[in-house]
């Protein structure tokens, strides 16, 4: 499982990095499937659908995601009328689709989001082998592609290999003679550290790059698959501690159990110093500008200043660190309770005590586990095979692993993105899209003004503010302006010497912004990601190419499904400007109270009934695992505010001479007996449609932000009064709340 690593030049934007500190953009649209040693397009079963012949696909390989969806954007199979829309909108919608679909068996999930990844994973693999097919010259980038993807695919050599390419790794850690060395090493990219960081800009000075800090380190998912009690948890830690005792035979211990019980012991301590995930998320916390010299106090007798050279920061001023413990005032200042402070863990200063303390064989033992964990995807088949049957199938129920050529492409594109995305969008991006995105996103922002100046709970001062905000957003659709071409990056014909090459590069690249201007056209996700995220140290908004394509945005289909589907994504990513953490940020992107205190108390007020909703869902073990509303409140803003805004925006598509009213000949049409408001949140039941195994459905519960999937249908549309009115809810349906329940907040 890959993992941010001190000097690791990632921007977090996974949810399992949920501990970054909050400038990071984080919010993105949907969670990434994870899975062990790599992040990569999810998989679905190949439908009908070929190519659009322009470009030949190889044999065997077709197009997984439609171009057309029904006659005018939405799939009518997937129905299951039986059901009323009041009682369960998710089913109604989707219901034949969940009863006849099965996941794919080297899938923990399957919906619409990973049905289009896997088009985008395979069209990524066309330009891979269309790119390598003249033998282009290594120093260029599409040789470098070439390389990269033929030594990963390369499982004969790598298993010849046996252990050999990771003897020099082993070596540096077999080495170690003092805590100094653990600091040193630990620092150097490819190996596993207690302390993530990375260049980003600072929160509160946001023209300014500087380092960020944040715990790291642990094996297992969370802090909490440490510390919980409970019957799965106690399940999968010892599982763990199976595949420690594995790894660390293969490494060579003569008593690879004993050796597995001391990583263990660390980590749990380790995470003990962690804090709660849902904690994590408040910037006014985790927001700790220390000098160098109160970083260096604060590690006490733990060489920090060795690991700061070692990476070629040690001359740095200032230094953000995320899990500092904070003072009673900084609580009360962030409406935290006592109770919920205590789980708070021990941060930095805990951290730096128990690294100081551990023994320097489990530090080697440790290490040396880990290095075969990160880089299981590139080492013999034997190793992988048993770090994905915990990380794939204990942890997320997953059966079967993934092709071969599907993790090399996830692997390439992962190293390579931009320059492999350059020809994504020539070929798949026509200019209309872009055009039919800046003129939807232009909507969206008029709606959402309407919607603020209605709102009762807001005071006019604050208003300007948020009005300010909105008007400053920077919507980027489709690619960056410029394209990375990877120029000293270095790519042989070994898998793993490509992967700790790459690995370099990209620390050495993110340092490189030290004491440079703050660059605000760089993209954090490639133009062939299935996402999209909001960056509120950019104040921006950003799409990429892959996501603008059916069922989320299709030129052919009927508006209203448009507005529903690819609206409510835009809304959603303009929402968390103004979730319960973006809208800590002004609109210059600085960490910034901008609310009167009413305000801010009203605010928090309807969040809190949001989250009491949400702790309501409860999909397993018989109602007894539910979701986290506080940890997902940021994600449930921006789809109930998100909606609610591209309903606004429908509307306002809908009032051609522009007096503010729908009058009844503007009225869409009814097609195939639904009006257009049904055809809108039609629209947005359909692209969340998605099955979880039951495992990765608890990982996500215990991890992730993003509710489930049916939440995000049945428990944003039940707080809409024009759903109501659209679909005849009525008193007695399931999903009836009565007006004074229904939260709306933008």
């Amino acid at each position: 499982m890959k993992r941010l690593l001190l000097g690791a030049a990632v921007i977090a934007l996974t949810t399992a990095c949920a501990t970054a500190p909050a400038s990071t953009p984080t919010a993105e649209l949907a969670p990434a499937e994870m899975a062990p040693a790599e992040m990569a397009p999810a998989e679905t079963k190949p439908a009908a659908e070929a190519g659009d012949g322009k470009y030949p696909t190889p044999e065997g390989l077709v197009l997984s995601a439609p171009d057309t969806w029904g006659d005018w954007g939405v799939d009518l199979t997937a129905f299951n009328t039986d059901i009323r829309p009041g009682n369960d909108f998710n089913t109604y919608a989707n219901g034949t689709w969940i009863e006849t679909i099965e996941i794919p068996a080297d899938r923990s999930r399957y919906g619409n989001f990973d049905l289009l990844r896997e088009k985008s994973e395979q069209r990524v693999r066309l330009i891979i082998e269309d790119l390598a097919k003249e033998s282009p010259a290594l120093d260029t980038p599409e040789g470098k592609i070439g390389a990269f993807y033929a030594a990963y695919l390369d499982l004969d050599a790598i298993n010849a290999a046996g252990l050999e390419p990771a003897k020099p790794y082993f070596e540096q850690i077999d080495a170690i003679s003092s805590i100094e060395d653990v600091s040193r090493l630990t620092a150097k990219v490819g190996f596993a550290s207690p302390i993530s960081g990375f260049v980003f800009v600072d929160d509160k000075d946001p023209e300014t790059y500087i380092f960020q800090m944040s715990l790291s380190g642990l094996g297992l998912p969370d802090r909490d698959y440490y510390l919980k009690d409970d019957e799965k948890s106690v399940e999968q830690r010892a599982k763990y501690v199976e595949l420690l005792t594995t790894l660390l035979g293969k490494a060579g211990y003569a008593d690879p159990a004993a050796a597995a019980a001391d990583v263990m012991a660390f980590e749990t301590a380790l995470a003990k110093t962690h804090w709660d995930r849902t904690l994590s998320r408040n910037p006014e916390i985790t927001y700790n500008k220390l000098s160098r010299e109160e970083f260096y106090a604060m590690a006490g007798p733990f060489p920090a200043a060795v690991a700061l050279d070692t990476l070629g920061v040690g001359t740095q001023e200032h230094f953000l660190v995320a899990q500092v413990p904070p003072a009673p005032e900084e609580l009360a200042e962030a409406g935290i309770s006592a109770e919920e402070a205590t789980k708070l863990g021990g941060g930095f200063p805990a951290m730096f005590e128990l690294a100081s303390e551990t023994p320097l064989d489990t530090w080697k033992a440790y290490l040396k586990a880990h290095f075969l964990i990160d880089h299981s995807d590139v080492l013999p088949d034997e190793i992988d095979r048993e770090v994905f049957a915990f990380y794939g199938t204990t942890l997320r129920g997953q059966p079967q692993q993934r092709e071969r050529w599907k993790r090399a492409v996830s692997a390439t594109e992962g190293v390579m993105g931009e320059a492999i995305g350059k020809v994504f969008v020539e070929r798949y991006f026509p200019p209309e899209n872009k055009a039919a995105m800046d003129e939807l996103v232009a909507n969206l922002r008029k709606a959402m003004a309407v919607n603020l100046e209605e709102l009762t709970w807001m005071s006019d001062t604050t208003k300007v503010k948020a009005e300010e905000k909105l008007d400053s957003f920077n919507p980027k659709i489709g690619y960056p302006e410029k394209f990375e071409t990877y120029d000293t990056l270095v790519v042989t014909s070994s898998a793993l010497d490509n992967a700790m090459a790459a690995a370099k590069w990209a620390m050495e690249d993110n340092l490189s912004d030290l004491g440079t201007e703050v660059d605000k056209t760089k993209w954090f996700m490639t133009p062939q990601t299935v996402n999209a995220y909001y960056n509120p140290a950019f104040n921006e908004i950003v799409f990429p190419a892959a996501i603008l394509q059916p069922p989320f945005f299709n030129l052919s289909a009927d508006p209203a499904v448009n507005y529903g589907a690819i609206g409510g994504v835009i809304g959603h990513e303009m929402g968390h400007g103004f979730d319960d953490q973006g809208a800590k940020y002004a609109p210059s992107g600085a960490l910034s109270n901008w609310w009167t205190p009413e305000d801010q108390a009203a605010f928090r007020e309807l969040g809190d009934a949001l989250v009491a909703q949400y702790n309501t869902y409860c999909p397993l073990d018989d109602g007894e695992t539910c979701v986290n509303g506080r940890l997902g409140l940021g994600e449930n803003i921006g789809d109930l505010g998100g909606l609610s805004m591209a309903y606004r925006a429908y509307q306002l598509s809908l009032d051609t001479d522009g007096d503010g009213v729908v009058s009844e000949s503007e009225q869409a049409p009814v097609i195939d007996g639904f009006t257009g408001d049904q055809r809108f949140f039609l629209g947005w039941a359909q692209i969340w449609r998605s099955l979880h195994r039951d495992e990765a459905l608890r990982q996500q519960l215990q991890t992730g932000p993003h509710s489930p999937p049916q939440y995000r249908i049945n428990g944003v549309v039940r707080n809409l009064d024009e759903w109501y009115a659209a679909f005849d809810v009525k008193e007695g349906d399931a999903l009836y709340l009565p007006p004074e329940q229904r939260v709306r907040i933008w």
